[in-house]
């Protein structure tokens, strides 16, 4: 999933450069849906990891 979010970090920063400003916005959007997604993701990994150690 990190490798999605830099992948349409990069698309992002390209777009802007050229002057592509929705294509840009679009790109950057997406890639930060997808970090929350991630983040939130690993929260729920890191927290069923504790729970399960506690056994």
């Amino acid at each position: 999933m990190i490798r999605w979010i830099i992948t349409f970090l990069i698309i992002a920063l390209l777009a802007a450069l050229f002057g592509f400003g929705g294509i840009a916005a679009g790109a950057a959007a997406i890639a930060k849906i997808l970090f929350y997604i991630f983040l939130v993701l690993f929260v729920i990994s890191l927290l069923f990891g504790v729970f399960r150690g506690f056994k």
